[in-house]
């Protein structure tokens, strides 16, 4: 018995997309032509792989096995190619970093510029997503080397820490409680708070924070990404937990107001991580070892500075 790897990619891409359909115009093929393929693979392993008789496709229990095993294989491939490119070093190549979203949005593009400015010849990517999504590509081998708000959980991941973040509490500038600046927790009492989605690291710091001042049970509402969170609490709809990184340029504006609050959220790391058994090509080794000379946000400025006190 042989494993057609052509048809295995076609097999893989239709459970990526979700369906023959959408496979087809990935591959820029037909539908019959991948559904003709994957029928293929499943006759040469004399078995079925997906259970096509529901709305949605499903994998059988040997359509699960193999999928690891495909994506094991790839990602075996693509590790000949970065092993081939370690001879021509930084020359040339491709550097996709993952980070979750705060990371991905505030501090991955000014360390790639650095990146590139050193080594014009790398092409940089980023993707980005929460925490969850990030940790799935970084898994999967989509991307090498990704840098998370806090520690990812997959055991397949090599993690360390290479800066803080600090969690403040945002409300719009004309709040009742924007003048004070300075509030006890039991003042929150009866506060809308906005809250970032599932999967999001900083949903994690969010809800601790609310344990930690006895607010568990306050109003709550809940909002993708950190910059629709912040256009939102400008517009009056609650207050929230964001990183400071995320508000600098609003608070120094006056559009947004920060109160501190005792005890304040614990600080939570950011780390950069990658599969502890994917080989690294030279651009992931060497932007590794740039996050890790870094000892600050590029560019930022204490936010106690930027509020003025």
């Amino acid at each position: 018995m042989q494993l057609n790897l052509y048809r295995l990619w076609i097999f893989m891409t239709v459970i990526e997309e979700g369906g023959f359909s959408a496979a087809a115009g990935k591959l820029y093929l037909s539908q019959p032509s991948v559904s003709n393929q994957v029928r293929q693979l499943e006759q040469s392993l004399r078995t079925t792989l997906i259970d096509r008789s529901g709305a949605r496709i499903r994998l059988t229990p040997e359509g699960e096995v193999l999928l690891q095993y495909a994506k094991r294989v790839f990602l075996l491939a693509d590790e000949a190619v970065t092993a081939i490119r370690q001879v021509s070093g930084l020359q040339s190549g491709t550097l996709v970093a993952g980070g979750s979203t705060t990371v991905g949005t505030y501090l991955l593009p000014p360390l790639l510029a650095a990146f590139r400015d050193r080594h014009p010849g790398i092409d940089v990517g980023i993707f980005v997503g929460n925490a969850e999504q990030v940790e799935k590509r970084l898994v999967d081998g989509e991307v090498g080397v990704a840098v998370f708000a806090g520690v990812p959980k997959a055991p397949q991941l090599d993690s360390e820490p290479i800066l803080e973040d600090r969690v403040v509490l945002i409300t719009p500038p004309d709040h009742p409680l924007a003048a004070e600046r300075a509030v006890d927790p039991e003042r929150l009492d009866g506060q809308r708070f906005l809250l970032r989605e599932p999967g999001s690291s900083t949903r994690a710091v969010q809800e601790e924070a609310l344990r930690d001042w006895g607010l568990a049970e306050v109003v709550q509402a809940e909002i993708w990404g950190p910059e629709t969170i912040k256009q939102a609490v400008a517009a009056g709809l609650g207050i929230s937990l964001v990183s400071e990184h995320c508000v600098e340029n609003e608070i120094a504006t006056g559009r947004l107001a920060v109160l501190d609050v005792t005890p304040a959220p614990q600080p939570r790391p950011i780390v950069v991580a990658h599969r502890r058994d994917r080989l690294l090509g030279p651009a992931e080794q060497e932007f590794i070892k740039l996050l890790k000379a870094t000892h600050a946000w590029p560019g930022s400025r204490p936010l106690r500075a930027v509020v003025g006190h």
